[in-house]
């Protein structure tokens, strides 16, 4: 299967990318995907501290948006960014790299993936498998 890339957008895609990054809790949840591969919603609600309802609609903004694709595991939903926009994605984030609001929210899953409090983190076990995001490239 071919990954679809985006070489050119229409101005109607563009404007959905751009408002998808007009919302601080949609970049906050967008980063943690980027960062982390895939996440689960239970995940997000926990490492942000937003409620399912909260959580569940900038989702679904950014799933129909189609930034956001999805797949199933067991009774774990995880979202993970359309290969179709992941550059665009990656660019955005390449401005924000120095955020202390998003650099907390990865010290936040570091700390919870640690404890062994995350649903990914109960997948990576079952597959023998340990990610953690590199901190040490951001200047705190």
């Amino acid at each position: 299967m071919a990954l679809l890339k985006i070489k050119n957008l229409k101005i109607k895609k563009a404007s959905e990318i751009f408002k998808a990054f007009s919302d601080e809790s949609r970049i906050r949840i967008l980063h943690l995907i980027y960062k982390n591969d895939e996440m689960c919603i239970s995940d997000l609600e926990l490492i942000l501290d937003f409620t399912q309802t909260k959580t569940s609609r900038h989702l679904i903004y950014l799933k129909n948006s189609e930034i956001l694709d999805y797949r199933k595991n067991d009774q774990w939903v995880y979202y993970y960014i359309n290969t179709a926009y992941y550059d665009i994605v990656a660019q955005m984030f390449s401005f924000l790299e120095n955020d202390t609001t998003l650099i907390n929210d990865l010290e936040e899953y570091m700390t919870l993936y640690s404890n062994n409090e995350l649903a990914i983190r109960k997948l990576h076990n079952k597959l023998n498998k340990y990610k953690l995001p590199e901190l040490d490239k951001y200047k705190l």
